[in-house]
């Protein structure tokens, strides 16, 4: 994989995210995330814990595994 992993999964949380409607105010509202952070990861300035995945995943009704499918990019 040449692209870095930050960027992709920020890409495709953010692909999730406007997919889904929702702001990324809204999302960090749901998952008790900060909605700044929220935006950071989108742009591939934060490093993302797995327990930050998961609160993501279940904010945005998903599994994890869906936050790493980039193919769908």
């Amino acid at each position: 994989m040449k692209e870095n992993i930050n960027k992709l999964f920020g890409q495709r949380l953010k692909e999730l995210r406007t997919n889904a409607g929702i702001s990324q105010e809204e999302l960090g509202d749901i998952s008790g995330l900060h909605r700044t952070y929220i935006g950071q990861i989108e742009r591939a300035e934060k490093n993302i814990t797995l327990r930050n995945i998961e609160k993501i995943a279940v904010a945005l009704n998903i599994e994890v595994k869906d936050l790493f499918d980039f193919k769908k990019l």
